[in-house]
């Protein structure tokens, strides 16, 4: 079983904090030459500080082009992961190693392995939410902002192992009409979404519309007039003449929509229970101060075996290539 090696996050008391982490933060990036990357789900601080906010695709591609000798990833660690892949000689920091993906570890390596194996002939598209260990078992990585443009690129004839999301998966069987074999993984936020006080809110706010990731259940994206990628939801609200919406995504985007269209409203979608489930508690991890210390102490550093990330290298660069 491959494995993929994580350098261990100092516990202990660091320091004290300086009383501009901002400031603090832009002169390290300038003594690092670093780069500070960022998806849409980060806290709004995060946000604010990062030199480049987005969604899955758009973060490796600029993560390929960097010219920065170190990566600072704020976001979960197949995010760090994937920088690493394709920045060997780069130091790549992830300011909390807890910072995990409930999707990511939906698919255990040991288990697809042996999936994989029970569908021979079968291509392996994996959802760039995975491992290094299931890239590197995959022929071909796609988000969610170009699953469907991968899929039909490939010959109708050829059987296809979608993984590891089945929600996505299902999404991308509906737009393309192809039968795939879909390994069950999900995400915590995106199936907490409740259709009931979705459809409440709709009567509520009769002008709102509903936006949606792939990733929401079927039933949900039923309901939504659009379904996109983070990226493509952020774009939908500037673009839409519609001035209210209700977002169906974890609503750390949600800080990037109200700062491109300040004069829309935009409601996020409840979960099923009162709680704020809704909100990736592994992207949240991720703090100012975490961030500030990791750059401080150039850890914790993302590593893993050449092997491993070698063999998970040639399907990013095929999405990559097969993404222009």
């Amino acid at each position: 079983m491959f494995t993929t090696v994580l350098a261990q996050q100092d516990k202990t008391q660091l320091g004290e904090l300086p009383l501009n982490l901002f400031a603090a933060i832009e002169n390290l990036k300038k003594e690092l030459n670093a780069v500070i990357l960022a998806h849409y789900y980060q806290d709004p601080d995060i946000q604010d500080i990062a030199d480049f906010i987005g969604d899955s695709l758009q973060l490796a591609k600029t993560a390929a082009k960097t010219n920065a000798d170190v990566i600072v990833f704020a976001g979960v660690h197949f995010m760090a992961e994937t920088a690493k892949i394709l920045n060997p000689d780069k130091l790549v920091l992830l300011p909390d190693l807890d910072a995990g993906c409930s999707l990511a570890d939906s698919c255990q390596p040991e288990e697809f392995a042996a999936f994989k194996s029970a569908h021979p002939n079968h291509l392996v598209v994996s959802y760039i939410n995975c491992s290094a260990e299931i890239k590197a078992m995959s022929d071909i990585i796609c988000t969610s902002s170009n699953a469907v443009k991968i899929v039909q690129q490939i010959p109708e004839e050829q059987p296809i192992i979608f993984a590891p999301d089945r929600n996505l998966g299902r999404y991308v069987m509906e737009k393309t009409g192809r039968d795939l074999v879909l390994w069950q993984g999900s995400c915590i936020v995106h199936e907490t979404f409740s259709e009931k006080k979705i459809v409440q809110l709709k009567i509520a706010h009769p002008e709102a519309e509903a936006i949606a990731h792939p990733e929401c259940e079927t039933s949900v994206l039923h309901h939504a007039s659009f379904v996109g990628s983070t990226a493509a939801l952020l774009k939908y609200c500037q673009e839409s003449p519609t001035q209210e919406f209700i977002v169906a995504t974890e609503p750390g985007i949600i800080h990037q929509m109200q700062k491109q269209a300040p004069h829309k409203c935009f409601i996020p979608a409840p979960p099923m229970n009162n709680c704020a489930c809704n909100e990736c508690p592994f992207m949240r991890l991720n703090t100012l101060e975490k961030l500030y210390w990791a750059m401080k102490n150039r850890a914790p550093e993302i590593t893993m075996s050449e092997e491993i990330r070698l063999a998970a290298k040639l399907p990013i660069q095929r999405m990559l290539e097969m993404s222009v």
